[in-house]
């Protein structure tokens, strides 16, 4: 028998009337108030129930999850217990996705600069099937109904599930490329590659965020006549000259098994779509989606030539065997399904 929202909390006290979607149900009407039923009815249909924690309990099971998601070496948990107890105090977001009485997701997040404006999502890990999706939702409900239009996370750009999850599903668009943010990760999923991360930007109101959340993808205009920059050769990156105004740069299918199973491969991408993406970004390219396993970006005008800008710390031509990535831990990166977003 499923809980309803009212219900027993698993393992703790009973939860407070409207502690789903962060206290007291808004008044009817509203992005806010619809943003709530919304992410109410995705969480029904996919069978799970999403409700704020704010016990130690409740962050011992978050933590005990995500370690069964990442590994993580015993000093580099994704999120402590304490830190949760410290943010849900202070009034930053915890959330449990639960089916029935199991925990089968959890999401962190804090307020950031500006002030008033934004929450960043630190690190989401789900292992079910829609959970991803329904706390995602719950969180946007949540950040409208306290007066937020922004929602950031980071998430590995090399990452094909990730990535689509992100800019197609969510309708999030990356604003900036940060090389080797984290430095070295010391988890089962990370290890030995080096952290990039793209910054995430999720804004709340646009409408191509409402089409996303009431089910409709986002997909970019037609990519016809749009050049690529980086296509994948018989699974390794190719670098190539365009002076198409639209550019298309490809990510490999399956980064996380090239990491375990050629490395040299995967930082040989890693190091690829740093140069061509990063440097595309750096010279005020937009990324205006994702489809096909490619990011679709569009060059400012005036920098149609064919060279590429480079990220910082860049070098590639498909060649220098460094790195390789970190599928969930967004704990930057979000992802409806296995692991998850973490701002890592």
């Amino acid at each position: 028998m499923r809980v309803n929202a009212g219900g027993r909390e698993i393992g703790g006290p009973r939860t407070p009337r409207g502690s789903e979607i962060g206290g007291p149900r808004p008044p009817r009407g509203g992005r806010a108030a619809d943003a709530g039923r919304q992410a109410r009815a995705v969480a029904a249909r996919s069978g799970l129930r999403i409700a704020e924690l704010s016990t130690n309990d409740e962050f011992g099971r978050v933590v005990r999850l995500f370690d069964g998601i990442w590994h993580p070496e015993p000093w580099n948990p994704p999120v402590t217990a304490e830190l949760m107890r410290a943010l849900s105090h202070a009034g930053g977001y915890v959330a449990g996705a639960f089916d029935g009485p199991d925990l089968v997701g959890a999401c962190v997040g804090f307020l950031a600069a500006p002030a008033g404006e934004v929450l960043h999502s630190h690190v989401t890990g789900a292992v079910r099937p829609g959970a991803g999706f329904a706390l995602k939702l719950h969180q946007r409900a949540w950040a409208l109904r306290h007066g937020l239009s922004r929602i950031t996370w980071t998430f590995d750009p090399l990452v094909r599930r990730n990535a689509h999850f992100n800019l197609a599903k969510l309708a999030a668009r990356p604003e900036e490329y940060l090389p080797d943010f984290y430095g070295s990760m010391g988890d089962a999923l990370n290890a030995g590659d080096e952290s990039d991360r793209l910054l995430a930007v999720w804004r709340l109101g646009a409408p191509a965020v409402a089409r996303a959340c009431a089910g409709v993808p986002y997909r970019p205009a037609s990519t016809d006549g749009a050049g690529a920059a980086l296509a994948d050769r018989d699974d390794r990156p190719l670098v190539l000259r365009t002076d198409a105004p639209a550019v298309l740069v490809a990510v490999p299918a399956d980064m996380e098994t090239l990491r375990r199973h050629d490395p040299g491969t995967a930082a040989a991408w890693r190091h690829a779509v740093r140069d061509v993406l990063g440097g595309l970004m750096a010279e005020g390219g937009r990324v205006t989606g994702f489809a096909d396993g490619c990011y679709v970006v569009e060059r400012r005008p005036g920098r149609r030539s064919g060279g590429l800008g480079r990220a910082p710390d860049g070098g590639a031509d498909g060649g220098p065997d460094r790195g390789t990535d970190g599928g969930a831990r967004g704990r930057g990166g979000d992802a409806s399904g296995g692991a998850g977003q973490p701002g890592r």
